[in-house]
């Protein structure tokens, strides 16, 4: 398994919905502790990169790698933020964050009249959704060569 965890917030920096798959290593600080430290940390490098890049950043997708872990940020248009850590030799995630945000968001909180856009997301069926959309992509099943 290459696709460890994800972190969705909302555009004020709460953290809307937060699921693991394969994380081995816990941080050792409550979820809303690390939910801040990460959009924090998400924050401070988008204004970075926004001010040092040498083209335009209009795609709203922004990815790092380290030795051991790829971070991939999908900001949609109303600031959403979804973050996915895999392993570094996943490929194809920044469509499998388009497609989380445009199958599973979309369809089952934005069209659920009992979701609200503004509370953590709690829906039973958005998470069986993600973890089958996440499930059957080719980068949750690959192993690095």
């Amino acid at each position: 398994m290459t696709i460890h965890n994800l972190y969705l917030f909302d555009r004020d920096g709460q953290l809307l919905y937060y699921t693991d798959w394969n994380r081995k290593k816990q941080s050792g600080m409550t979820r809303e502790e690390e939910a801040k430290l990460m959009y924090g940390m998400i924050f401070s490098i988008k204004s970075f990169v926004a001010k040092v890049s040498p083209v335009d950043l209009k795609e709203g997708y922004l990815s790092y790698t380290t030795n051991k872990y790829r971070l991939n940020l999908y900001e949609t248009p109303s600031r959403l933020k979804f973050i996915l850590n895999t392993d570094i030799h996943a490929q194809g995630i920044r469509e499998l964050l388009q497609q989380i945000y445009t199958q599973v968001y979309v369809e089952y909180v934005v069209y659920n009249p009992l979701c609200s856009l503004k509370k953590p997301i709690e829906s039973e069926l958005f998470a069986a959704k993600l973890d089958e959309v996440v499930k059957q992509s080719p980068a949750y099943a690959s192993r690095p060569a």
